[in-house]
């Protein structure tokens, strides 16, 4: 398949009008099967950039940026592109959609963020991309300490801009949101 009438755009939350949304929430489902999707922009915060990924008129890939603020241990806390709802229309899968679209995310964010994050079943495709698989403990962070999540698995950083040297086996924390910490 060819990628020639291939384009990647990115949108913040706030700019994408409704037939957008629809066809994001629909690109989403059809890519993971799970129907949870219908949700996403009720997940959403305000200032989320969105990168999409088109082939002619057709939305093929999409994935999000949000802020969220990650601690590897021994160092300060760090602004993190937290990167979700990274998502290829299956019959677009394979072709080199979804490397595109991450490589122009990991190119646009380098100069807010120092770091990158996502949680995903699918290590092998990232690690092709530079991220790099966190072995250490993890934990989600509130008011009230720390919350272990020994079951966590998944979880893959992207080093950016003047990220200090980090040990992958030492601990990983993040702020806990409403309904998840991961």
């Amino acid at each position: 398949m060819s990628t020639e009438s291939f384009i990647i755009t990115s949108a913040r939350t706030e700019e994408l009008d409704p037939a957008t949304r629809t066809a994001i929430i629909q690109l989403c489902i059809a890519a993971h099967q799970e129907e949870d999707f219908q949700h996403l922009f009720s997940y959403v915060p305000s200032g989320g950039l969105h990168f999409l990924a088109y082939r002619d008129e057709l939305l093929v890939g999409h994935a999000l940026v949000t802020t969220r603020w990650l601690q590897p241990e021994g160092h300060p806390i760090l602004k993190t592109a937290y990167v979700d709802a990274v998502s290829t229309l299956p019959a677009y899968q394979g072709y080199g959609y979804g490397s595109a679209l991450l490589r122009r995310l990991a190119s646009e964010i380098g100069d807010e963020y120092v770091i990158a994050c996502l949680e995903t079943e699918r290590t092998a495709f990232y690690n092709r991309l530079g991220w790099e698989v966190w072995h250490g403990p993890l934990a989600g962070r509130d008011e009230h300490g720390l919350i272990p999540t020994p079951d966590q698995t998944g979880v893959m950083i992207l080093r950016l801009g003047q990220l200090p040297a980090l040990d992958l086996d030492q601990g990983l924390t993040i702020e806990c949101q409403p309904g998840r910490i991961w």
